[in-house]
């Protein structure tokens, strides 16, 4: 084994962590330091170091920047249209008030597909309120299960940026993660969501703080239900047609013309380029929306892509320096030789950079450039997708006081930190082990 690129790797990480923690600089910039650390500890050139960067930033954001951007845009038009209430206060009154939180798990499982965990949270909120008040039950009850369907589709189910991110970066079928995302991520929401809420809401009574002057807000001109889940299922289901037809070679026998058509409106760009011109009409043009305020609406919702996609870019240069210097291939020997599984490996890289700085994004992006180099040729497309979702379980786990989204949930349902430690923090380690065991189920099969 060669020490000095072990030491290399691991130095690197270091001075990500330290980078992050200590000097409290942009990941951004970190990472992007993290991956020229690696090239020098390895004693690469600096032609070389330089070369690399540009090589792992232009590969990864070939792909990733295209799909935040059409992403982000979809979520902004149905934010704006009020889509979102209209979702859950449906499922709601669908479901019943019994089972009024597997109605806002519901909720926030669709939801999270389009727009962003901590939007689509504020934008609900109120709804919980409502709810804790006309019930005078905890908080806990109603607030958690939602933030479980939100929390599980934001790391699981692409297009959103994290799995999307994660995917790119180990050259993943984003079908197969969509499909394997919602296999996984249904009982792991049930479990983590309704059931640890009823349990803990018991323990645990916190009445609705009074914080938003979004509640009660009218609902009439707000979208129907059916239009609502066409434009969130629109795009996923093309994804995973053309995935199916591709993975079990219907395609090549279809005439030329359908096959070709079929790979394009089946690509994750052709289906959410769709998804966009459905949703800026039937979600803007259809109920009156000037074409003006729909381009401010665009420009305001792309606001956040840059930094999504430039963190991205740089986990990419990350995986590229551990492939230019071998890094990489000494790694996969390392675990092999210790026979340490892969799944594995990529679950707990995920955990340990979760764990010591907070951000579920940075740490998926870091876990797959970890993981990226000891992938081989003999893993099949299913597999590679259980890859991703075993990085986006561990980059999870455990949300403490290092994450916002920590204080964010504690703001906003009025809780204390010991409190937020019971209820958010343990959810969160649910969604992580159950979901990886679940993974690790489907592991075996595939």
């Amino acid at each position: 084994m060669d020490y000095a690129l072990l030491w290399a790797v691991l130095g690197g990480i270091a001075l990500l962590l330290l980078l992050i923690l200590r000097f409290k600089l942009p990941a951004f910039l970190a990472l992007l330091l993290a991956s020229i650390s690696v090239g020098v500890f390895a004693g690469i050139s600096i032609t070389k170091i330089l070369s690399t960067l540009q090589e792992g930033m232009g590969n990864t954001l070939g792909f990733v920047a295209i799909l935040v951007g059409l992403g982000i845009l979809l979520g902004g038009l149905l934010e704006h249209s009020g889509g979102a209430e209209a979702l859950a206060q449906q499922l709601l009154k669908s479901f019943g008030e019994k089972r009024t939180a597997w109605a806002l798990v519901t909720a926030g499982f669709l939801l999270a597909i389009p727009v962003f965990f901590d939007v689509a949270f504020i934008l609900l909120v109120p709804i919980v309120y409502s709810l804790q008040r006309k019930t005078g039950k905890s908080i806990l009850l109603y607030g958690l299960p939602l933030l479980a369907g939100l929390a599980i589709t934001h790391a699981f189910i692409p297009p959103t940026p994290g799995p999307v991110a994660v995917a790119e970066i180990l050259s993943a079928n984003l079908g197969w993660v969509i499909v394997f995302g919602f296999v996984v991520g249904l009982p792991t929401a049930a479990i983590s969501g309704p059931l640890f809420a009823r349990m803990i809401s018991k323990k645990v009574m916190v009445k609705a703080p009074i914080l938003s002057s979004t509640e009660g807000q009218n609902m009439a001109t707000q979208p129907g239900l059916g239009v609502v889940l066409f434009v969130i299922g629109l795009p996923l289901g093309l994804i995973v047609l053309n995935t199916l037809f591709t993975s079990f070679a219907i395609t090549p026998t279809l005439p030329l013309f359908i096959g070709e058509i079929l790979g394009l409106i089946g690509h994750p760009f052709g289906a959410l380029l769709i998804a966009n011109l459905v949703a800026w009409y039937v979600l803007g043009k259809k109920r009156g929306v000037s074409s003006a305020a729909l381009n401010q609406l665009a420009n305001r919702s792309m606001a956040p892509a840059g930094l999504i996609i430039l963190l991205t870019g740089a986990g990419g240069t990350f995986k590229q320096m551990l492939i230019t210097t071998n890094a990489g291939k000494m790694l996969a020997e390392v675990f092999a030789a210790q026979g340490v599984p892969l799944l594995l490996f990529a679950f707990l890289a995920a955990v340990s950079i979760r764990l010591l700085q907070g951000s579920a994004t940075v740490a998926m992006i870091t876990a797959a450039g970890l993981t990226a180099p000891l992938l081989n040729e003999a893993l099949t497309a299913p597999q590679k997708a259980l890859i991703v979702l075993a990085i986006a379980a561990g980059a999870s786990i455990l949300s403490h006081v290092n994450d916002s989204g920590f204080w964010l949930v504690s703001k906003y349902l009025g809780l204390t930190e010991k409190e937020t430690f019971r209820s958010w923090s343990i959810m969160t380690l649910l969604i992580a082990l159950v979901g990886f065991a679940s993974i690790s189920l489907l592991w075996l099969l595939v």
